[in-house]
Order: C-alpha cells, then sequence, then structure tokens
C-alpha cells in the first residue's frame, strides 16, 4: 500500500531566512475603498446641509458608507495596536457556489475517486486573491493571539489533537465562540501510514467523538499528522465522516516562510500552515506568526478568507 509523505520534514521545502525581504506591490486597502465609493454615491443623494436624509434607499446607502467607514477606522487602530505595517485586506464574499475540490495530480491513492475517498488538496480553485490561515495541533494558547486575530477580524482555521488540547478545552472554546471553525486533527498525532486501518479508525473517529463531545460540531475537514496518510487514513476518514483533507503550500513560523513550490511565492487560493507555538519552539509567539503572515499577504494584495466557506 502505498503512503503519501510530506518532503517539507526532509529538506524539499526551501526556508527563506529571517532578514530575507519579500517584493510586492503595495496592498490597495479593500474597506477603504469600498467605504470611499459608498461615501461619494451617498453624497449625491444627500440633501441641503442641515436637513435629514428622507429617502430610506438613500438612508440606508449613507449608513451603510458609515459602518464601513468605522470598521476599516476600527481595522486600522487594531493594525497598529498590533504592530503590522499595513491595514489587512478585506476578503471578498464566500461564493455563491463553493468550487468543486478534486485532489491534487500525484497525492492520490489507488482508485482514490472511484471509491468515494475525500479530496486531498493544497490549494482551493479560486480567481480571487485570497489565502487561507490554518493552525494545527494546540500547544501553545496564548490569550493575547485570540484577542489580536479577533481585533483584527482575521478568519483561520484549527486542526486540533486531543492530547495538546485536553490541557485546557476552555481555551478552543473561546476561540470556537469567536467564529473559527475546530477540525481533526487526531487524537495523539501519530504518524498514521504505521497504522493499521482500525488503528487510524480509532484516531480520526475518537477526536471526532472529543470534538462533538466539547464543542457540540462535529468536523468534515481532517489533517492528516505531518501531511502523512495512505489509503487507510483516507478510508477511515471517509467512514468517520470526513469530506476534505487539505494540507498546505506554504507553512509560516514567528521568524520565516517555507514553501512547497520552487517558485516560492503565494497563489491564489493557497492553504497556509502554521501550528500553535510559543517561545519554547520558536523563539517568537504567536502573535509574531501572525505579523510575518499578515504583512507578507497584505503587501502582496491578498486577502485572508475563511477555509469552510470554501468547502
Amino acid at each position: 500500500m502505498r503512503a503519501v509523505v510530506q518532503n517539507d520534514k526532509i529538506g524539499v521545502l526551501s526556508k527563506v531566512s529571517p532578514g530575507t525581504r519579500i517584493r510586492g506591490g503595495l496592498a490597495v486597502l479593500a474597506v477603504a475603498s469600498l467605504a470611499a465609493g459608498c461615501a461619494h454615491d451617498a453624497s449625491e443623494a444627500r440633501p441641503a446641509a442641515g436637513q435629514p436624509l428622507q429617502a430610506p434607499p438613500a438612508r440606508a446607502l449613507d449608513a451603510y458608507a458609515s459602518e464601513l467607514s468605522a470598521a476599516h477606522a476600527a481595522r486600522a487602530a487594531a493594525a497598529r495596536r498590533w504592530g503590522l505595517k499595513r491595514v489587512p485586506l478585506t476578503a471578498p464574499p464566500p461564493p455563491a457556489r463553493k468550487p468543486v475540490i478534486t485532489t491534487r495530480p500525484g497525492f492520490e491513492v489507488d482508485d482514490h475517486e472511484e471509491r468515494g475517498l475525500p479530496p486531498v488538496f493544497t490549494t482551493v480553485p479560486t480567481e480571487e486573491k485570497i489565502v487561507f490561515l490554518t493552525i494545527d495541533d494546540g500547544a501553545e494558547k496564548d490569550p493575547a493571539f485570540l484577542r489580536m486575530m479577533s481585533e483584527l477580524k482575521v478568519p483561520y482555521t484549527a486542526f486540533l489533537s486531543d492530547y495538546l488540547v485536553k490541557e485546557d478545552y476552555g481555551y478552543f472554546k473561546k476561540m470556537q465562540d469567536r467564529g473559527v471553525t475546530l477540525n481533526n486533527h487526531t487524537l495523539h498525532h501519530p504518524y498514521l501510514p504505521a497504522l493499521s486501518y482500525s488503528g487510524q479508525e480509532r484516531e480520526i473517529c475518537g477526536m471526532q467523538r472529543v470534538i462533538q463531545e466539547r464543542y457540540g460540531k462535529r468536523p468534515t475537514v481532517f489533517r492528516p499528522p505531518y501531511g502523512n496518510y495512505d489509503e487507510n487514513t483516507l478510508r477511515a476518514a471517509r467512514d468517520c465522516g470526513i469530506d476534505h483533507v487539505p494540507l498546505w503550500s506554504e507553512e509560516v513560523f514567528a521568524d520565516h516562510w517555507e514553501y512547497r513550490e520552487w517558485d516560492r511565492s503565494l497563489h491564489p487560493g493557497d492553504i497556509v500552515l502554521s501550528h500553535f507555538r510559543g517561545r519554547d519552539d520558536w523563539g517568537g509567539t504567536m502573535r509574531d506568526m501572525a505579523r510575518r503572515f499578515l504583512d507578507k499577504v497584505t503587501a502582496e494584495g491578498y486577502a485572508v478568507a475563511r477555509l469552510e466557506d470554501y468547502l
């Protein structure tokens, strides 16, 4: 049985040194532009000074422009407070029709599609300049990171392993309450291809039950530890109720990026991996990771979207 093993741990991914300067065009502030456009439209419908707006559509447009302006001002203030170089761009609305997700070529197992196994992919098909932030395991539990991402209104997805999460289930409940989807990363983070089907099923279905019992919702998205899997992994995932198996195109740390592709660049729809880590592992914090991530994607004109909106 063929195991699909990710090569990022043995040198295929290229490491960018902390001093490397990433080039990118200045990002256009999407929210500000939208607010400016709405404000312009609203001014055309505005009556003489001192007179209230009478037409309901004009009043609604005026209120909408004011809300956009206030939202952008709040996000700009949060960006300054958390030390970002630029205000993060706002992602476009989720697609009316979700894209068709298929397995990346070379990542298939035997009879993958014919057996109805969940797709394994590193990028979501889209023409929008968006990327997705995903964070694995659950070791570091930084309250300031929760505040930072909430104030910046940046979406992300968590893939949790119970042996780390159980130290503080409440931390991840706070994360869920902020709109973060909690997904499956197994009970104990093993190298899955070394286990039998039943062993893998226990790891995956067991974590399904933990998330259901602790957080009230059974995941449909799963990431295998280390990105390694075989046919039994995908069969067990399918049998445990998993629909999608996203891997990643890039990985971001507190002090550098690593890339799967030879061009070492972001692409529309890329899935970015990070981990719940702190100074003991990284020499930096979750907030440092978030700053490095957001500064790069914003400088290159990308917004951060919510992965589940596209699955």
